[in-house]
């Protein structure tokens, strides 16, 4: 059996953010031949050209846990509309300097929640803009906008409501089957 490194962002950099607890209960939830690592943003200086003919030490970790992973997952909040800014942030890391950019071919899904009823749905279209810009292959459907509950969630990612454990387990499914059809299309680099 084949197995996969997911990378994956949590958009806030709370140390007990919503979105930290969800990307918990994924990778509880998630197929087994899915392998799981965070890929870390909070120590990125905000990115100007001014550093791409010398990237600071955050800047390569950044750019070498993406290419050491198969595909991407982003987990986010929403602030004021969007994503959060040191996320936005981490995507511009990433995809720079130009011709170097860590997300292309590389299969992505976004996923986010939040205590109100609109569930992440515009930061998550935000994202996907500039995914899409990034040339990042994306799952465009089951669409998946949280409405966090913490009688749902526990603090260790357990999820004690059958039918959202049902849906997220479907979702992490559904990711696993375009990671890998996307990679049968687009090869892992070596």
């Amino acid at each position: 059996m084949t197995t996969y490194r997911v990378g994956y962002f949590v958009g806030s950099l709370a140390t007990h953010s919503i979105n930290r607890t969800l990307s918990k209960a994924l990778i509880r939830l998630a197929p087994s031949d899915l392998e799981f690592f965070e890929i870390p943003i909070k120590d990125l200086p905000l990115y100007s050209y001014d550093y791409d003919s010398d990237y600071p030490a955050a800047g390569k970790e950044l750019k070498g846990a993406i290419a050491s992973a198969d595909a991407v997952i982003f987990v986010t909040p929403e602030y004021n509309r969007s994503i959060p800014g040191a996320l936005k942030n981490a995507i511009d890391w990433a995809s720079r300097p130009w011709g170097s950019n860590s997300f292309a071919d590389k299969p992505s899904a976004v996923i986010g929640a939040s205590p109100g009823t609109l569930g992440t749905a515009l930061a998550q279209q935000s994202l996907r803009a500039v995914l899409s810009f990034c040339n990042s292959p994306q799952m465009n459907a089951p669409e998946a906008y949280v409405r966090f509950n913490p009688d749902v969630f526990t603090s260790d990612g357990e999820v004690t409501e059958e039918k959202t454990e049902n849906f997220l387990r479907n979702f992490m499914k559904e990711f696993r089957d375009h990671v890998v059809r996307v990679l049968t299309v687009l090869p892992r680099k070596p």
